[in-house]
């Protein structure tokens, strides 16, 4: 069973605003003296767990993040009966066995990414306590779990700052995905119509406005230490498999939700190169330190990640013991990497990167 698994993708995107800045602007970054666009790895992740792609395949065993645990408690103990004052009193121990609780708030100070067990075991209490007509004892409020049985908390871990112990060691990093070339942020000036002005008074728009956006093609780097994600797991092979490729099915084919309706952004990967072994990871961002340029930047691009792959190699030694490769890109011309690379669909990557393959 491999270590770590690394993937290198290369998506295009059109005229888009996938992740916004304070300014509700494309996020940018300055890498090798060049302005680039950039989508943060917050924005990705939550992308990829909140797909549908993700959700159907990973089921039951997916967490939800959230500040209303104690609202929703409260919303539960009402419809059952409980008196305002009392559920109020209730679902605020509740929520405090979560995270610090303001005075007179039913909200935890920070979002709290909570696991199936945890919330049963939430569900379960919020029933016997209404049954009961009683308030919470300590022995109660025994409602978190050192590892939940959540796939994405395995996979992007979590931080509870009240309660430590129970933090969750992630097992998935991602990079800020940078355009491999450079780009601008652009304005698109718009304006909206009046349908039921006529005109005969007033010609002029409704509403004028101005939009950032930005295209490109960006390079995503994903490292994923199976150990950990096992250990994660309590020891589960077959869900970490099944976490493994839910993740990288939604990082190939889903794109984040930012400004989707206005620009109609969605894309798959045009790219993908999987690794696996016992080597230490290590991104490829160095491949486009120097911009790529020109009309065929998808072919260069691909070429400079290999290129550099098979230089790590010889400088370091084999980077990972097996390779495999998807390419959407009509003109890719097959692997440039030495030693054992297969080619093939994601659905024989998938298979390819189960831990008995």
């Amino acid at each position: 069973m491999s270590h770590f698994i690394q993937l290198h993708l290369l998506t295009s995107y059109p005229p888009a605003n996938l992740n916004r800045d304070d300014l509700g602007r494309p996020k940018t970054a300055i890498m090798g003296g060049a302005k680039r666009l950039r989508v943060s790895s917050q924005s990705l992740k939550r992308a990829w767990r909140t797909s549908a792609l993700f959700e159907e395949a990973i089921g039951q065993h997916r967490g939800y993040r959230t500040k209303r645990i104690g609202f929703e408690a409260e919303k539960q103990l009402l419809a059952k009966g409980i008196k305002e004052k009392e559920a109020r009193e209730w679902a605020t121990d509740i929520a405090k066995v979560f995270g610090e609780v303001a005075k007179g708030e039913l909200e935890t100070s920070q979002l709290v990414h909570i696991g199936p067990e945890e919330q049963a075991a939430v569900d379960a209490l919020v029933d016997t306590l209404a049954n009961e007509k009683r308030s919470p004892e300590k022995e109660d409020l025994d409602l978190l779990r050192h590892k939940p049985t959540a796939a994405d908390i395995a996979l992007f871990g979590r931080m509870l700052a009240a309660v430590p112990e129970f933090n969750v060691e992630a097992a998935c990093q991602v990079a800020h995905a940078i355009t491999v070339h450079a780009a601008e942020v652009e304005d698109d000036y718009f304006t909206a119509v009046d349908d039921l002005n006529t005109g005969n008074e007033h010609r002029g728009a409704a509403h004028v406005g101005e939009a950032g956006y930005g295209a490109g093609l960006f390079y995503s780097y994903v490292c994923i230490d199976r150990n950990q994600l096992v250990e994660n797991l309590k020891g589960d092979t077959e869900l970490a498999d099944r976490a493994i490729a839910a993740l990288v099915e939604a990082a190939a084919r889903t794109s984040p939700k930012g400004k989707q309706n206005s620009f109609g952004s969605r894309a798959h990967a045009s790219y993908l190169l999987a690794e696996k072994g016992e080597q230490q990871p290590r991104s490829l961002s160095v491949s486009f330190l120097r911009p790529v340029s020109g009309q065929d930047q998808a072919v260069e691009a691909i070429e400079r990640l290999e290129k550099q792959a098979k230089a790590f190699d010889t400088a370091y030694g084999a980077g990972a013991e097996r390779r495999f490769v998807v390419a959407a890109e009509p003109d890719y011309r097959g692997p440039l990497l030495e030693g054992e690379v297969v080619q093939g669909s994601l659905a024989e990557l998938v298979d390819f990167l189960k831990a008995d393959q």
